[in-house]
């Protein structure tokens, strides 16, 4: 069984801490799929989502991006 990335948790930490600008940094070079999904879970979790519309904003073209199968990063 895979062990979850500690990404998503940093992110959290970043928008927590009130640096929204850095968060989408992180956001637009995530490592994949996976975390943004995890990431967005996590903000559903702690009833942030919507708080920060850039993050949202960030996230779903970044999913948008990462799912066109020609732009995956390789490993």
């Amino acid at each position: 069984m895979a062990r979850p990335s500690p990404w998503p948790d940093k992110v959290m930490a970043l928008l927590r801490a009130g640096n929204p600008a850095a968060a989408i940094a992180q956001v637009k070079v995530a490592p994949g799929v996976r975390e943004l999904q995890a990431l967005q879970k996590a903000l559903a979790a702690a009833q942030l989502a919507g708080r920060w519309p850039d993050v949202d904003v960030a996230i779903a073209q970044s999913l948008q991006a990462l799912s066109a199968p020609r732009l995956h990063r390789s490993p």
